[in-house]
């Protein structure tokens, strides 16, 4: 009959143990005063190293084993159990070794012989503690007992509280530890030497037959125990179900990681003691020591990918998704470390250097200092920087590289300087080397790579070391730098990758065969968000969010007799909007109120907030009128700083010029790094603009203000800033310019697991390629020209000048000629207006269209010329397209495009200076928990499928007075709850999911179109929005006229929310 008790789930933990190489031990031999399990402490010098346990016997005739028991027991008092396995220690003429680890290679017998000497042991049931006592004399009993420890070489390692989960829950386990397993004898107050922090077992495990849990310290009821759990099948916590009736969920434990090799190379490899200084609430520094144990993710992952670069070789990719939260910076410095140790079976070293790209400068102490607990030795890590250092990043990296150095770190910055040193000394390119990218995107193996793939490729092509290469071959090499280089792998950590991230770095299913839809890459690992989240790593940051609505009215006394591009003009005014002092003073008010009531007195006082803005000029007047606000208020607990990059010059708010160093804007901030500045007690506010919304790490951040058009990966990673842990805390998102919707979408894709929503297609490029050629703007022997002088080491640049020089005058000359054809036509219009001339009024307007389409595709042009060198750099990374002609217009429309100054062509800017904001409030929307566990469909990840696939059109030009007006109707201040673009935009979702109309919107004109289905399905979205919005359905139903514009207004959004999901993402 089966068993459902905790005995037989031990026993047959045990079972398996002993089956994978464990010995069983006795509760009776382990001896309880040094929480050793002395029999194998003597067995394994004896075995391993017979040399010096003679010569420790011939030092010590008289108790040799007394002896060696009495000195492991002082090493451990001194420097812990983890020290003494690693490094042992010596005696007066001796040193002895407490453990022998896996080699990395097997040329040396005697060290394999060693590590196969080596005694694991488990021992059932042990009552540990050398102060135990009976219930005689009417004293209480004291004789706790653990279910199972585990010892290497008689060092105790590790403890197991067990559970059946028919009987108890994992929290009696955890409370058993803390409330029956003191860390001192409660009557003596004497130490239990086996719990004691680093002189005891390592980590302690409590287990049932679903869920794990392990703590590295045992603190009475502060014990805090991590989750040591795959994750649940749906991307959560916990775990999957059993395989079969005949195992456990948990069995990964004992049958993965405690089998000998892991378990070993877990210690040996893995755990290490991580110092951080912190400070309290009341500012006091505190020192805490931690003993680091892999997460079961972090420990999975990194054996996965050694195993798979030893099974692969060099020259692969491999994509990581770890949530925030996961540990990555420890993943990375234990993938770094083990790759730099990474044998091939012939004793070779796989990788000349490793090479961590970060932009996290703590990598680099860490990395420096947990690789010292491992190897005891200096110089293995080599940070590039500038300081204190008296030579050039690419001279410190050719330096770092001819020593190979094993592993070295360089931030993103600094990165390119890989290439240059490589390409001054060549021998290097001929090495092998592993790429480790913090937060990597596929920008990381671009055109700058290229550079680092092309010599290595081209090394070796000719023997000849003093031979140089010729243009010919070097743009050859640089075609074949496009595909995989043999000689460079890419490790790719990321918690939020992009579609093309995913795509070159994503592992396929089945890799033989080319990327499809039935075959798309996916991450090689997954920590996926909602894991971190109800694991409890990182906080749930959507679980507060506020969102505030606007409604304004504007005016222009010349509004009716400027002509104006109506798409540019609305984001102009758009935009002189959200500068308006008034629409920022409010949102300051709004903001510093909110902080004062609700975040200000979190943590102690200690609680910051971010205000994220969308320009420089935007966070400069956010940081003026706060300032001000709070002065006027008498406020002396809200203190603002502004982050952003450059200058901002003077306007008719910003009195000066200013920086981020301008007293005028941070006077206490004192020359200070402003994210050390925010840290301290004199800031609790940062305004920011595109700057510390990524890779910023402030735990104490509660607060986030939006005032920005947030979206994909930009929104998860600038809203996660909010995520970090901090005892206390709690988080606020109140955001003024996004639906919520668009954020739960944003945020969908990186919930779980990340997957594309359909591959790339290779052909767009060579559509993209016969659309730029049919232009005209260039000749192919000017492509052919400009190519061959770009990759010959000899030409002189004066010829990359005059080669680009007749396609941009091309370009210029149409497009002057065109803009001039336009006001000539302009002019003629309205003359044959003033006149009734129908016919002159006709042939006007048509050459108006015609010269505006024509304009227009160069516009096109232009932007299809970025479009191509992005869209190829990236796609010729994953496909072997191996021709030179795409090449050669790579780089030439590489450097034509900047040549094509659309601001020396254009219309003038609109003038803003006599518009009149006569309308403006603001008002509370609406509060809620967005749950994305809730969401539901299809969330990919763009891909590359449709690049300069737009169609020339002759831009809608409207009379200023007309679009002022239709944004008055739009964003006009009638309707109290909700305003009126947030209602065109809930009309535009619902018509957007009727694929005919859809289809008609994104072929046909306006006019068209409105012959079509677009008012027929528009009044059925009215009438159905009747019931919950009539006071904006019924005027658009009642008056024709109000109707036609709306529909107008309907085929224009919905013709940009269409558009706005092609193009080249990421």
């Amino acid at each position: 009959m089966a068993d459902s008790k905790e005995a037989q789930f031990q026993q047959d933990i045990v079972d398996s143990l002993v089956a994978s190489g464990w010995q069983l031990g006795k509760a009776s031999q382990y001896d309880r005063a040094t929480a050793l399990y002395p029999e194998d402490v003597i067995a394994y010098q004896k075995t391993a190293w017979p040399e010096r346990w003679d010569k420790l016997c011939s030092s010590n005739p008289q108790k040799p084993e007394q002896v060696l028991i009495q000195q492991v027991e002082r090493h451990l008092k001194k420097v812990g159990t983890l020290a003494v396995l690693r490094h042992g220690f010596k005696m007066p003429g001796n040193t002895l070794v407490m453990c022998s680890f896996m080699p990395d290679h097997a040329m040396n017998p005697e060290s394999v012989q060693r590590y196969q000497a080596n005694i694991l042991r488990v021992v059932p049931e042990v009552s540990y503690s050398p102060h135990a006592k009976d219930s005689s004399n009417g004293k209480a009993s004291y004789n706790p007992r653990l279910d199972l420890v585990l010892f290497v070489n008689g060092l105790p390692v590790a403890t197991l509280e067990l559970k059946s989960a028919f009987k108890q829950s994992l929290e009696a386990a955890k409370r058993q530890y803390r409330k029956d397993r003191p860390l001192k004898d409660p009557i003596t107050r004497k130490e239990e030497p086996l719990l004691a922090f680093k002189r005891g077992a390592l980590v302690h495990f409590v287990a049932r037959q679903d869920e794990i849990a392990m703590t590295t310290r045992l603190a009475g009821d502060k014990t805090f125990f991590l989750p040591f759990n795959r994750g649940s099948e749906e991307g959560g916590a916990g775990n999957p179900p059993a395989e079969d009736a005949n195992s456990y969920a948990t069995d990964y434990l004992w049958k993965q990681v405690l089998q000998p090799d892991a378990w070993l190379k877990i210690i040996g490899r893995f755990l290490h003691l991580e110092e951080k200084t912190s400070e309290d609430f009341a500012g006091n520094r505190i020192t805490k020591e931690t003993m680091i144990f892999p997460r079961f993710h972090q420990w999975q992952v990194v054996n996965q990918l050694l195993e798979a670069t030893r099974r692969d070789g060099a020259g692969n990719r491999y994509l990581v998704q770890h949530s925030a939260g996961s540990g990555k910076s420890n993943s990375i410095a234990w993938t770094a470390h083990q790759l730099a140790n990474l044998y091939a079976e012939d004793g070779s070293r796989m990788f000349n250097s490793v090479i961590v790209v970060t932009d996290r400068t703590v990598l680099d102490s860490q990395l420096q200092n947990t690789i010292y607990q491992f190897e005891h030795a200096h110089g293995v890590v080599c940070p590039i920087s500038r300081e204190g250092a008296s030579a050039s990043k690419s001279a410190q990296l050719a330096d770092a590289l001819a020593a190979n150095t094993r592993i070295i770190i360089v931030t993103l910055q600094t990165f390119p300087a890989l290439f240059d040193a490589l390409e001054k000394r060549p021998k290097l390119a001929e090495g092998h080397y592993a790429v480790i990218a913090d937060e990597a995107h596929s920008s990381q193996t671009g055109s700058s790579a290229g550079k680092l793939k092309a010599l290595l490729n081209s090394a070796g092509q000719t023997n000849d070391p003093e031979a140089e290469l010729s243009s010919e071959e070097v743009m050859e090499a640089a075609v074949a730098a496009r595909s995989a280089s043999q000689r460079i792998s890419y490790y790719a950590f990321t918690a939020t990758p992009k579609g093309r991230t995913l795509e070159l770095f994503g592992v396929r299913p089945e890799p033989e065969l080319p990327a499809s839809d039935s075959n798309k890459p996916r991450p090689f690992h997954l920590y996926s968000m909602r894991q971190a989240i109800e694991e409890g790593f990182i906080l749930d940051v959507l679980r507060r969010y506020t969102t505030y609505k606007t409604a304004w009215k504007l005016s222009h006394p010349d509004g009716d007799e400027i002509e104006v591009d109506s798409k540019k003009a609305s984001r102009t005014l758009a935009r002189w909007v959200r500068l308006h002092p008034h629409n920022i003073n409010q949102r300051v008010e709004v903001i510093v109120e909110h902080f004062r009531h609700n975040v200000r007195h979190l943590l102690n006082g200690q609680a910051k907030a971010m205000v994220v803005t969308s320009s420089r000029q935007e966070a400069v007047r956010y940081q003026l009128a706060m300032l001000a606000y709070v002065k006027n208020k008498g406020y002396d607990d809200v203190h603002p700083l502004v982050a952003f990059s450059g200058s901002v010059p003077a306007d008719d708010v910003i009195p000066e010029e200013v920086t981020e160093a301008s007293a005028l804007l941070n006077a206490g901030v004192k020359g200070r790094d402003l994210a050390t500045a925010l840290d301290s007690d004199d800031f609790n506010v940062m305004i920011a603009a595109n700057k510390y919304q990524t890779g910023f790490d402030q735990p104490k951040l509660c607060a986030m203000y939006v005032d920005k058009k947030l979206q994909g990966v930009e929104c998860v990673q600038t809203l996660s800033r909010l995520n970090r842990l901090f005892p206390g805390k709690e988080t606020f998102i109140l955001d003024f310019f996004n639906d919520t919707q668009d954020i739960l979408d944003a945020f969908a894709p990186y919930y779980r697991e990340s997957e594309l929503a359909t591959v790339s297609d290779p052909q767009v490029i060579y559509d993209m390629q016969q659309s730029l050629d049919d232009t005209g703007i260039y000749h192919g022997q000017e492509v052919t020209q400009f190519a061959e002088a770009f990759f010959d080491p000899k030409a002189p640049s004066s010829q990359l000048s005059f080669y680009c020089d007749p396609a941009r005058d091309r370009f210029n000359k149409r497009y002057v000629a065109l803009t001039e054809h336009i006001r000539v036509w302009r002019d003629a219009r309205d003359t044959a207006e003033k006149n009734g001339d129908e016919m002159g009024l006709k042939r006007a307007e048509q050459e108006l269209k015609d010269a505006g389409t024509s304009r227009d595709e160069l516009d096109l042009f232009r932007k299809n010329l970025k479009s191509f060198v992005r869209a190829y750099e990236f796609l010729s990374q994953i496909i072997a397209y191996e021709d030179t002609e795409l090449e050669q217009l790579c780089v030439f429309a590489k450097h034509l495009s900047p040549l094509l100054r659309e601001d020396r062509l254009k219309d003038p800017e609109l003038d803003v200076s006599e518009l009149e904001l006569t309308h403006y409030r603001q008002t509370k929307h609406q509060e809620q928990e967005l749950r994305l566990e809730e969401q539901e469909g299809e969330f990919g990840l763009d891909s590359i499928t449709e690049v300069g696939s737009g169609t020339p059109k002759d831009p809608e030009k409207k009379k200023l007075d007309e679009i002022i007006d239709t944004l008055n109707d739009l964003y006009g201040a009638e309707i109290q709850d909700d305003d009126k673009l947030h209602f065109a935009n809930g009309l535009a979702t619902r018509l957007e999911r009727d694929e005919d109309l859809m289809g008609q919107v994104n072929s046909y004109s306006l006019e068209d179109a409105m012959k079509g289905l677009l008012p027929k399905r528009l009044n059925d979205v009215l009438l159905d929005a009747l019931a919950d919005q009539e006071k904006m359905s019924m005027p658009i139903l009642e008056d024709g006229g109000i109707e036609k514009r709306f529909a107008h207004l309907m085929y224009q959004l919905l013709r940009q929310r269409s558009e706005g999901g092609k193009g080249v993402q990421g």
